[in-house]
């Protein structure tokens, strides 16, 4: 026993006895509350230095949040923190990383607009990966050791449920930290890879490292922890050795009462199993499984089993449309389009999802949206879906199910997972399936809600319907199901019925078997690469590069004046301030915005130069008015949309208008002729090329070298990939939300300048078509729209493609409304392609 009347791990070493005393981790009366909940009550937790202490309790008991209290990601009402010894003093992730606390999360904190070596340097510092050009050599040692195949160069968006949890824990693991939270850290685990997990676990302990270990699967806390700490409705319940209590008596601390059975009786052994066969499928054939052939009978639950990336997920997955697959598919006798989710849906198949907040639910929406989501025809009228039929039957959901929640209202981002899973559950009872595809029902949910959804799947088998689950918990598929497909390497290679369905038979299976997969085709190699590299930030460049390439030969071949010295030297003139503006609005999307005001900025910065940037004027003055003017505006849509929380289109809208009305009162007409010395400079050229146009390349070179190769770029795109997980990361969001304004106004002035030179005089009405030309030639770029990815490359060539169509009109003998419409149609054509290649590259 220590002096604090604790315990001393069995195989804690003497030097790490003497200093026990000292807790790696002491949470002392810690409360928190939420609008109308109290998540955790005068809550008090000791975790020592060399032991695993597994923290278990239902799901909303509180243990997340606690942990979250912990590494300094929630600030709590009450209490103190400390670690190592050091006191916690505020809310900051930062700070605690710093005090040496590590933190796996239940859902990880990856930026999945990054590649994985991008979000390993953010997480983990870029010292210790040797900064962004050591990341990639350093990432994929890390990783090789969990033989996932994870390349890190790819993009976090491109892994799998799997590959991002082993890429999270890895990241935690790297940084050697004195206590380490594992959050559920094994949901998405196959066996093999937990058993890596723990020997590393045990490898941190044998250093003294500290370990809590957060987790519904009781069988593994027996295996891997010291001690064992019980939260039930925000409360401490006990703490016990874990050799002290057997599996049932934890279950019974944690749900508060006693368990009685696990599994209801199975369909074929009640005798409710039917003679017809609901699901009939013949010959399937997808990216990861090939011929594919299997029956479910209506009543009948059938489990889906194998080691993990053996096609199991592409199967279910191609089964209800979400990946494209060959052969026949049926349900009732009525065929199912081949990748159609609606087709499937039609045929009455619905997909319980495995990751449940990226697909099961809409976190902003409430608990009765979502629950009559897929059945909003039942509680609509003419069209307008009535909120009181919507609440009535998500009610009675409600109390079928047993789903905690304050109110139907409530936003379903604030349940706990179970009742988040429940709530999926529900949607899809009501949608009245005939065939229920589950992937990984209870992951994530407590031993008290994984019995409810036993129940509930195999009411809805009674009531009629064929279910198919995949599962990686070898004891559930033997509890719950009728008859077992085992698949391995893409095919089904056993089918395990009656007493043969054990959770030994069908691990036995799987790694028994001697099937082996076909070969892919060299051709079929070669499209996958050319996809993925189509579906890359780099690759619209190279198109638009080419189709660029192509206008010109072809209106060459039509006109030979096109490619005089007079015509290519007016197109790069003309397209310069256009790959500036373009490259500042790039700037803002990056990082999740949107600046609406660089056109009458542009123009407003031309009718301040009309003052004093003409030959009897003080040009230096006017462009140092001219900067600031530019840095102002920035600060201001930045400090506007981060501190204020203002959504950007608002902001810059007002901006817009407001910088519209100040130039139209300093000359409500055009005057005020620019230097001609000035604008002589600014049409400088080096033979048929604009000296502006070579600096326009150059910055957008600089930009793209940024983006990639430092710090700034990498947190930018982080902010655009997903803020809250930036923040977590200890990225200083606001400041790099508020640079990236503060840049675009920038770069919006030598624009400014630009059309300064071309137009001559005072006026701010030519410079308002660069707000549109410049979301134009973004979108066209292949930046998403939504911040996180993108090329300057890209707007370079989208404002050379777009200044060339232009330009290009009246050689073609087009009207100037083909101006217009060729850009629009491009642009919309584009932006099908782009989006139709990433979700190709997602579901290959």
């Amino acid at each position: 026993m220590t002096d604090s009347g604790v315990a001393v791990p069995s195989h804690a070493t003497p030097d790490v006895e003497v200093s026990v005393a000292v807790a790696a981790l002491r949470l002392k009366a810690i409360t928190k509350t939420f609008p109308g909940v109290r998540a955790l009550n005068d809550v008090t937790l000791e975790v020592l230095p060399g032991e695993v202490h597994a923290l278990v309790g239902e799901n909303g008991a509180g243990k997340t949040t606690l942990m979250a209290v912990a590494s300094g990601a929630l600030e709590p009402d009450a209490g103190q923190i400390e670690i190592a010894g050091r006191q916690l003093t505020a809310g900051s992730p930062d700070t605690a990383r710093e005090l040496g606390l590590g933190i796996v999360r239940q859902y990880p904190a990856l930026l999945p607009d990054l590649t994985v070596a991008e979000n390993m340097a953010v997480g983990v510092g870029y010292a210790r990966v040797g900064g962004l050009r050591g990341a990639r050599a350093w990432s994929q040692e890390a990783l090789d050791r969990w033989e996932m195949g994870i390349d890190a160069r790819s993009r976090v968006a491109d892994l799998s449920v799997e590959q991002r949890f082993v890429v999270e824990i890895a990241k935690a693991l790297a940084l050697e930290p004195r206590v380490l939270v594992l959050d559920e850290p094994t949901e998405h685990l196959s066996l093999e890879e937990v058993e890596r997990l723990f020997r590393r676990v045990r490898e941190l302990v044998a250093g003294g490292t500290a370990v809590v270990y957060i987790s519904h699967r009781i069988p593994e806390v027996k295996r891997i922890a010291d001690r064992i700490t019980v939260l039930r409705d925000g409360s401490i319940r006990g703490t016990f050795r874990a050799d002290e209590v057997d599996e049932a008596q934890i279950v019974e601390r944690v749900i508060g009462r006693a368990l009685e059975t696990v599994f209801p009786t199975k369909g074929s052994v009640a005798g409710s199993v039917g003679d017809e066969d609901l699901l009939v499928v013949d010959d399937l054939t997808g990216p990861h499984f090939e011929n594919v052939s299997f029956t479910v009978k209506a009543g009948e639950i059938v489990g889906l089993a194998g080691v993990q990336g053996n096609g199991q997920a592409s199967l279910v997955r191609a089964l209800v449309g979400l990946e494209p697959s060959s052969g026949a598919l049926s349900v009732s006798g009525r065929k199912v389009r081949s990748g159609s989710s609606a087709s499937s849906a039609a045929a009455g198949m619905v997909y319980v999802p495995a990751d449940r907040h990226e697909e099961g639910v809409f976190l902003p929406l409430s608990v009765a949206d979502n629950a009559v989501m897929s059945t909003l025809g039942a509680v609509s009228s003419a069209g307008i879906v009535s909120s009181r039929a919507a609440d009535r039957v998500a009610r009675e959901q409600i109390d079928n199910l047993e789903i905690k929640t304050p109110s139907v209202a409530t936003p379903i981002s604030s349940l706990s997972g179970g009742n988040q899973q429940k709530v999926v559950l529900a949607r899809t009872l009501l949608a009245r399936p005939r065939v229920l595809v589950a992937e990984e029902p209870t992951q994530g949910v407590d031993a008290g809600v994984r019995v409810e959804i036993y129940q509930i799947l195999r009411d809805a088998a009674d009531r009629g319907a064929a279910v198919l689950i995949l599962s990686s918990d070898g004891v559930e598929l033997e509890g719950l199901c009728d008859r077992v497909l085992i698949m391995s390497r893409g095919s089904i290679v056993a089918q395990l019925t009656g007493d043969d369905v054990t959770e030994s038979g069908i691990t036995g299976a799987a790694l028994m078997s001697t099937t082996v997969r076909n070969r892919v085709s060299t051709k079929a190699e070669r499209r996958g690469r050319l996809r993925s590299w189509l579906s890359g930030d780099q690759s619209p460049a190279a198109v638009l590069g080419l189709i660029f390439v192509l206008l010109a030969l072809y209106v060459g071949s039509t006109n030979s004046t096109y490619f005089s010295d007079f015509n290519i030297n007016n197109l790069l003139f003309m397209a310069a301030p256009l790959i500036l503006v373009g490259t500042a609005q790039h700037v803002v999307v990056l990082g999740s915005g949107i600046d609406l005001s660089v056109g009458p900025l542009m123009g407003f910065l031309v009718v301040v130069s009309s003052f004093w940037v003409v030959d009897s004027g003080n040009i230096g003055v006017g462009l140092v008015l001219m900067v600031l003017v530019a840095l102002a505006v920035g600060l201001v849509n930045g400090v506007l949309v981060t501190y204020l929380n203002l959504n950007p289109v608002v902001v810059t809208l007002a901006m817009f208008m407001a910088l519209q009305g100040l130039y139209l009162t300093l000359r409500s007409t055009p005057g005020g002729v620019i230097s001609s010395a000035v604008s002589a400079q600014v049409s400088t050229r080096v033979s048929f090329v604009p000296i502006v146009t070579i600096v326009a390349v150059a910055v957008a070179l600089i930009m793209e070298r940024l983006l990639r190769r430092s710090r700034w770029g990498v947190e930018l795109r982080a902010l655009g990939s997903s803020r809250g997980a930036a923040e977590s990361l200890g990225v200083n969001v606001r400041r790099v939300q508020v640079l990236s304004y503060v840049i675009c106004s920038l770069l919006t002035l030598p624009a400014a300048l630009i059309v300064m030179a071309q137009i001559g005089i005072g006026d701010g009405r030519p410079s308002l078509s660069y707000t549109l030309s410049s979301i134009t030639v973004v979108v066209l770029a292949g930046a998403s729209v939504f911040g996180g990815r993108g090329s300057f490359l890209g707007v370079l060539a989208a404002a050379l493609l777009v200044q060339q169509i232009l330009n290009s009109s009246p050689f073609l003998g087009l009207s100037q409304a083909w101006s217009y419409w060729l850009p629009g149609l491009i642009t919309l054509g584009s932006a099908a392609l782009y989006a139709k290649l990433r979700r190709t590259r997602k579901a290959s």
